[in-house]
């Protein structure tokens, strides 16, 4: 995982939530961890990571806080800890 995917990665996990992470970049380190990102209808995406699957809102510039916390909570049931990925 690159310098800048493990700034997005910490900035997923950050107090306060963040409001200016870019999907694409969220998208980009789900799939350095593994995932299996796919195009869902209704400006959806699938992600499927170690066993879990979860379908987020496709944003077409940053994120919403609330978006942000799903991911946040997607990534901690997948055992993803930012610690492991020191930025």
């Amino acid at each position: 995982m690159n310098h800048r995917h493990r700034k997005v990665l910490h900035a997923l996990f950050a107090h306060p939530v963040s409001a200016n992470i870019d999907f694409k970049d969220v998208v980009h380190v789900l799939e350095d961890l593994g995932a299996e990102v796919e195009n869902k209808s209704g400006n959806r995406i699938g992600v499927t990571l170690k066993g879990h699957t979860a379908a987020f809102t496709h944003a077409h510039h940053s994120l919403p806080k609330e978006e942000v916390i799903q991911v946040r909570k997607f990534l901690e049931m997948c055992g993803v800890d930012p610690a492991a990925y020191p930025a």
